[in-house]
C-alpha cells in the first residue's frame, strides 16, 4: 500500500498560531507526572517498579512534544489550568500508544474488550464514585485526572466530559474490530464516528478551561452552535488522519483513516483519496469560519443575548480558533508527525512551527 508522491494541497488555517506564555514550564513537570504515572520509564529506561511497564522512554516522550501541543492549542490557560490539560493530553496519548501497540499491532481483540472495560470502571460520571485500584499506567493515569478535573467552575462538565472518553475508549474497539475485519466505514458514517475516536467531543471542555467562557445556554443546543461544534471537532479528527496516515495505514495496518475510507466509499485510488482529503478537511474549516462570522453574529441579535453573553459567546469561539490553529501547528510541525510525512513520500513535509 505504498502512496506514490504527489503535490498536495495545503490544510488550510486562517488562524495564526499563539503560544502559551507557560511553555517552558511544562516539560519538567509533565515528565515527572508521567513518570509517577508508569507511563514513562526511568532514569536508565528501565520500569519504577515490576508492576510499571512504561509506555514510552524518555526520548520517545520529549519526541511527542506534548508540552507544546497544549500550549499551542491553549494559549491563554492559565498554568493551573494549562498544567491540568495538559495532563490530560498526555493521558490520551498513553491510551493510544498503548492500545495500538497492546491490541490493534498484535489483534488481541479479547484482550482490548477487557481493557476497556475495566477503563469503564474509571470513567463514572457520578460525583464521588468509587474507583478500583488501578492496575497499570493508563488506569493509574485516568485515576489520577478524575480527582482534578472537575473544580467547582467545571463541574458542570462532569457527565459530558466522562461519557465522551467512554465513547473514546470504545471506538478504540470498534477500530480495532473494522480492522481485524477488513471493515473500511463509508463515509457518511465516519466524521461522526472520527469525533468520538478522537475524543473531540472532550475539545469544547479545553476551550472553556482555557478562556474561562461558556457557550451561553440560551443558545448551546440550538442548530447554529451544532453546526459550529460540529465542525470545529470535524477539522480535529480528519485532519489528524492525514497527519498520520503513515503510521496509521502503513505500520498498524489501520482502515480507520480518512484517506482509506474515501478511497473505498469513492472507488478512487490512494494517491488520489490523499489530495481530496485535503479538500474535505479544508470544507470543513471554511464551514467553520463561515458559522464563526456570519451565523454566529446573527444568532446573538435572534436570541437577544446581553452585551456579557456576546462577549462571552466570542471568547469561547476565539478560544476554539485558538485550539484548531495550536493543532495544525502540532499536525505540521510536530516530530510525531513530521518524520513519517517526510520519509513517507506523502509530499507533506513541513518546517517546524516556532517554539519558546
Amino acid at each position: 500500500m505504498t502512496m506514490p508522491a504527489v503535490e498536495l494541497p495545503e490544510l488550510w488555517m486562517p488562524h495564526p498560531l499563539r503560544i502559551n506564555p507557560h511553555l517552558p514550564d511544562l516539560r519538567a513537570e509533565s515528565e515527572t507526572w508521567a513518570r509517577e504515572m508508569g507511563m514513562l520509564s526511568g532514569e536508565e529506561g528501565r520500569p519504577d517498579g515490576p508492576d510499571r511497564r512504561p509506555i514510552w522512554t524518555r526520548a520517545q516522550f520529549r519526541a511527542m512534544t506534548v508540552d507544546q501541543l497544549t500550549a499551542w492549542t491553549l494559549p491563554d490557560a492559565a498554568p493551573d489550568d494549562l498544567r491540568l490539560n495538559h495532563r490530560f493530553n498526555i493521558w490520551a496519548l498513553a491510551w493510544d500508544d498503548y492500545f495500538a501497540s497492546a491490541f490493534k499491532r498484535t489483534g488481541d481483540f479479547q484482550g482490548a474488550l477487557e481493557f476497556t472495560a475495566r477503563l469503564h470502571a474509571f470513567l463514572r460520571p457520578e460525583q464521588g464514585a468509587r474507583l478500583p485500584e488501578p492496575a497499570n499506567a493508563v488506569e493509574r493515569g485516568i485515576a489520577d485526572l478524575q480527582q482534578h478535573l472537575f473544580p467547582p467552575r467545571l463541574a458542570h462538565w462532569r457527565q459530558e466530559f466522562n461519557r465522551a472518553l467512554v465513547r473514546y475508549v470504545d471506538a478504540g474497539v470498534q477500530e480495532l474490530a473494522n480492522s481485524r475485519a477488513g471493515r473500511v466505514p463509508h463515509l457518511i458514517d465516519y466524521a461522526p464516528f472520527r469525533r468520538e475516536s478522537f475524543a473531540a467531543h472532550t475539545a469544547p471542555y479545553s476551550v472553556e478551561l482555557s478562556t474561562g467562557a461558556r457557550i451561553p445556554e440560551r443558545v448551546r443546543h440550538s442548530r447554529t452552535v451544532h453546526g459550529l461544534l460540529a465542525a470545529f471537532m470535524d477539522v480535529m479528527g480528519l485532519a489528524n488522519d492525514i497527519a498520520s496516515y503513515e503510521r496509521e495505514v502503513h505500520e498498524e495496518r489501520d482502515v480507520n483513516n480518512l484517506v482509506v475510507v474515501i478511497a473505498t466509499s469513492m472507488g478512487i485510488p490512494l494517491h488520489e483519496a490523499v489530495p481530496a482529503a485535503v479538500h474535505l478537511v479544508n470544507s470543513r474549516m471554511r464551514d467553520f469560519e463561515e458559522l464563526r462570522s456570519s451565523e454566529i453574529p446573527l444568532l446573538a441579535r435572534q436570541f437577544g443575548l446581553r452585551h456579557d453573553e456576546r462577549a462571552e459567546l466570542e471568547t469561547w469561539v476565539d478560544g476554539a480558533c485558538g485550539f484548531l490553529s495550536g493543532l495544525h501547528a502540532w499536525y505540521t510541525g510536530a516530530p510525531r508527525y513530521a518524520e513519517e510525512r517526510c520519509e513517507g513520500g506523502a509530499g507533506m513535509c513541513a518546517p517546524a512551527p516556532p517554539s519558546l
